[in-house]
């Protein structure tokens, strides 16, 4: 028909009439075939053309109102398809090799597990040291001396935390010369937060060191906790595999909270800033742990 492609692209009506001898099925279904195929790839071209205003449009290089120029647009879109011969789509799709698609290494999880699990671990068991100089009466003689009751808590803490800073140096040094951890876009964010959770770790030792009576009850309780906030803080097992309720109860662990913000910088590209959230509240944990550990602290044997 005359005018059939402009008229379906302006939305008109329009129809094409196939007339053929009754007799001659062959030439009926030939003509019929053919004449479908014609709607089919006009068609197509009409929601490419449809499709690419609706994008001029949102991108701003066209506007609503301005019918002629879109009425220009199409018409040069049928212009081109008419030309094109078969091609007729509008479609043409590239492929391009641009490297090769490396699979994430395990190493970059599993020390992050490991790390945060043997300092808090190791932190832990260094209560048993201060209780047993409470036990000793060591820490009542440094009392009746010219040591303040602040500076023996400050001591713990620092060798405590001392122990830490070692582990955190080695188990890094391990994993970048040898296993080839991959520290993310932030490598101090890494570094910082490890160190913030040695803070964490050794504030906890010295709460559990003024709460516990004896020395077998510190490496006990020291032992519990360690094992129970291990797999609770994603230290056995990605949390981000895990239910949101698991992920929620984890949260309830300074384990949690620093897996999180090393998964967030070694696994999913986060910069710095992504992980102030549980920077800031490791360190909430270890102002809390350490004002508790300053309440209860005692020199004497009960």
């Amino acid at each position: 028909p005359e005018n059939f492609t402009e008229d379906l692209y302006a939305g008109k009506g329009t129809e094409i009439e196939v007339v053929s001898n009754p007799e001659n099925v062959n030439m009926r279904a030939a003509l019929s075939g053919l004449a479908s195929s014609i709607s089919s790839q006009i068609g197509a071209h009409y929601v490419i053309a449809g499709s690419t205003v609706e994008l001029m449009i949102t991108a701003g290089i066209l506007s609503p109102a301005d019918t002629e120029e879109i009425q220009q647009v199409i018409a040069g879109m049928v212009n081109s398809g008419g030309s094109s011969g078969n091609n007729l789509s509008g479609i043409s799709v590239t492929v391009e090799k641009i490297g090769e698609i490396e699979a994430e290494s395990g190493i970059n999880w599993a020390l992050t597990g490991y790390l945060v699990m043997f300092v808090f671990f190791g932190a832990a068991m260094g209560t048993e040291a201060i209780v047993a100089e409470r036990q000793n009466h060591t820490l009542e003689r440094l009392l009746a001396g010219s040591v303040k009751r602040n500076e023996i808590l400050g001591g713990m803490f620092l060798g405590i935390a001392l122990k830490g800073i070692i582990q955190v140096i080695l188990f890094w040094l391990f994993g970048i010369l040898v296993f080839k951890a991959d520290l993310g876009l932030a490598p101090g964010a890494v570094f910082l937060l490890s160190f913030i959770f040695v803070i964490t770790s050794s504030a906890f030792a010295i709460m559990l060191a003024t709460l516990v009576k004896t020395q077998r009850s510190a490496g006990s309780v020291g032992t519990l906790a360690s094992l129970i906030l291990a797999p609770l803080g994603g230290c056995w097992w990605p949390l981000f595999i895990l239910p949101k309720w698991m992920q929620g109860m984890a949260k309830v662990s300074p384990h949690g909270w620093a897996n999180t913000g090393f998964n967030k910088l070694m696994l999913f590209g986060a910069e710095f800033n992504d992980v102030i959230p549980e920077m800031v509240i490791l360190i909430g944990f270890a102002v809390v742990f350490g004002a508790i550990a300053v309440w209860k602290f005692r020199a004497t044997v009960d």
